[in-house]
C-alpha cells in the first residue's frame, strides 16, 4: 500500500503546544510551510523545538505571516561553523487570500495567532496557525471540569465492561 499524497508519514515527528489550547479558545486554522535552513530542518526532525513562547504577526507591507519567539536547538553533528541562530524570525509560507482572512479575523475579534503543532507531509515541515481568543480563568476551569468529568466516564465504562 502507498501513501497518499497528503496523508503524514507515521515515523516523522508532531510537535504540539499544549499550553496555547489552554491558554486560548482556538477558532479557524491554517496550515503554513515554513522557511527553514538546513540544520533547523534536522533539529525538528530530532523533536528540539519548544513553540510554547512562539507567536505569529501578521506583516501589511508585503502581506506576509512571520514566527516569532519560537526556540529551535543547534544541531551539533552540523559543526560550530554551520549552526543556525536558535531564536530567530522565520517567514511562513501561505497564500495572500489566507493571510487576509486570518488578519481580518484577528483585527475584528482582536484575537493573536498562535503556533499550534508543527508535522511532516511529504518530507516538509507545516506550521499549524490557529486564531486564539485568549480565556479567563473560569472558562479554564470549566474545561477542566469537563475533563475531568469524562475521564471519570471513561473510566466508569471501561470498568462496567469487564
Amino acid at each position: 500500500m502507498t501513501p497518499q499524497s497528503s496523508e503524514k508519514v507515521p515515523n516523522e515527528p508532531v510537535i504540539e503546544n499544549r499550553k496555547a489550547r489552554n491558554t486560548y479558545s482556538i477558532g479557524e486554522t491554517l496550515e503554513c510551510g515554513i522557511q527553514l535552513r538546513g540544520t533547523e530542518i534536522k533539529s525538528i526532525r530530532a523533536s528540539q523545538i519548544s513553540l510554547a513562547e512562539g507567536w505569529v504577526r501578521v506583516h501589511d507591507q508585503p502581506l506576509a505571516l512571520s514566527l516569532h519567539g519560537v526556540h529551535i536547538a543547534e544541531y551539533p553533528p552540523a559543526g560550530a561553523n554551520r549552526q543556525h541562530e536558535p531564536v530567530r524570525t522565520r517567514n511562513l509560507l501561505a497564500h495572500k487570500r489566507e493571510i487576509k482572512k486570518l488578519a481580518d479575523q484577528i483585527r475584528a475579534k482582536s484575537a493573536t495567532l498562535v503556533p499550534l503543532k508543527i508535522y511532516f507531509v511529504r518530507g516538509k515541515a507545516k506550521l499549524l496557525v490557529g486564531v486564539g481568543l485568549g480565556k479567563r480563568k473560569a472558562d479554564k476551569r470549566q474545561d477542566l471540569a469537563k475533563r475531568d468529568a469524562q475521564r471519570d466516564m471513561d473510566r466508569a465504562m471501561s470498568r462496567r465492561r469487564i
